[in-house]
């Protein structure tokens, strides 16, 4: 019986240091990932995408997005440098109020946004065309109707006139 307990609380003992064990190494764990992140993070901020594990000398892609078939890293940029064309995007959409206030690199994000927004306003200009020109097009046709003009008077008159012209280049080149 003696020798039954001690081998119960031997194996209470051992499971008890595997616990811990276990504790330790999920602490270490835990830590690593943590220290990682704000790593990548950071390198984020800087506009780097992949950095080295501490454990390897294998990289890390801290990026989001696809990677290419020869495990090449695809970097996304942290800042773009507006074009003039970009520049008045950026008023035009509002996020600056004149141009002395557009700084010399924009994050993409801005970019992104600001281009989405004048689309968007292009679209909707383009549909207020469209509707403006829809009225024009009723109202001629409506003032053709009371002047009793259709296409199909057009199209016979037309061809009546090219059968005319026909006919006297016919009797110009049998003369």
């Amino acid at each position: 019986m003696q020798g039954f307990k001690l081998i119960l609380s031997a194996g209470a003992v051992l499971s008890a240091e595997k616990r811990a064990s276990d504790t330790h190494v999920q602490a270490v764990q835990n830590e690593t990932t943590r220290h990682q992140s704000e790593l990548g993070s950071a390198l984020m901020n800087t506009g780097h995408s992949q950095t080295y594990a501490p454990s390897s000398s294998k990289p890390v892609n801290l990026a989001p997005g696809p990677q290419g078939g020869a495990g090449k890293v695809h970097r996304v940029p942290s800042e773009h440098r507006p074009s003039q064309f970009d520049k008045k995007i950026l008023l035009w959409t509002g996020r600056f109020k004149s141009m002395e206030e557009i700084p010399l690199l924009v994050p993409p994000q801005l970019m992104d946004a600001a281009r989405n927004k004048a689309r968007v306003k292009v679209c909707y200009i383009m549909i207020g065309l469209t509707i403006i020109a829809c009225i024009a097009v009723i109202a001629s046709a409506k003032r053709a109707v009371q002047r009793h003009e259709s296409l199909t008077s057009w199209n016979l008159a037309k061809k009546a006139k090219w059968r005319e012209e026909a006919a006297l280049a016919a009797k110009m080149k049998a003369k």
